[in-house]
């Protein structure tokens, strides 16, 4: 029976792994296998950032334990935490294990390019995973346009504005056990923008956001807590 759940395993690793390289070429991946060169300060390595520094007073918030990145906010933070990464594409995808211990945590995977000005800092369009649901958002021609997210500082959309935005996210029921590592992939392809966990399909979004031609980094964005593993990103076009 061992010997037979065994050969299993191999035949589905295989297949995962043939998906894989039929999905496009792979541009970065980690499995956080490695110890911090300190304790004191964020210190992932392996090109990731974060923006603990300008945000959460130098405080750390996060840490490589047991093999994966562990994420969490400091009671200094004001701003969720933001783990980046660059990842230069058009069309692609990132794969990568996830963990909820609550279930009031979630995780984003914001996609943004610096480089462009007609959004505020970048921001392109992001799925967010809780327990609940998963949300797709095109933030480029939503709530991170200039000009949307000015009048929403200032209290100022006007009910088209207000009705337009709403239009800018797809809120999709799909409920994800809490305490246990899932496996999440999102793809982008054109305007399309979809999520998968543990294999099922969570939806697809289009908006012309997801369009935009160069998504230059990847940032998950953790208001609470998360722990994520085994990233890879993929680069289609």
């Amino acid at each position: 029976m061992k010997t037979i759940l065994s050969l299993c395993g191999v035949f589905l690793a295989v297949c995962l792994n043939l998906t894989a390289e039929e999905s496009g070429q792979l541009i970065f991946q980690d499995d956080f296998q490695r110890n911090e060169s300190q304790e004191v300060t964020d210190a992932p390595g392996n090109g990731w950032g974060t923006n603990s520094k300008s945000r959460a007073k130098n405080n750390k918030q996060v840490d490589l334990r047991d093999g994966a990145l562990y994420i969490y906010i400091s009671p200094e933070a004001n701003h969720a935490v933001s783990v980046t990464h660059p990842a230069e594409f058009t069309d692609g995808s990132v794969a990568l294990r996830f963990k909820l211990d609550d279930e009031k945590d979630s995780l984003g995977l914001d996609f943004a390019d610096l480089e462009c000005k007609t959004v505020h800092a970048g921001h392109l369009f992001a799925a967010r995973i809780n327990p609940k649901q998963v949300t797709l958002q095109d933030l480029k021609t939503g709530n991170m346009d200039l000009a949307a997210y000015e009048a929403r500082l200032a209290k100022t959309l006007t009910k088209e504005q207000t009705q337009m935005l709403k239009g800018k996210e797809k809120i999709i029921p799909f409920p994800t056990e809490t305490g246990k590592w899932h496996n999440l992939i999102v793809k982008v392809e054109g305007d399309e923008f979809s999520a998968s966990i543990d294999g099922k399909p969570a939806g697809s979004f289009k908006s012309e956001g997801f369009a935009h031609p160069t998504k230059r980094t990847l940032r998950l964005a953790v208001p609470r807590n998360a722990a994520v593993d085994d990233v890879e990103i993929r680069r289609n076009k």
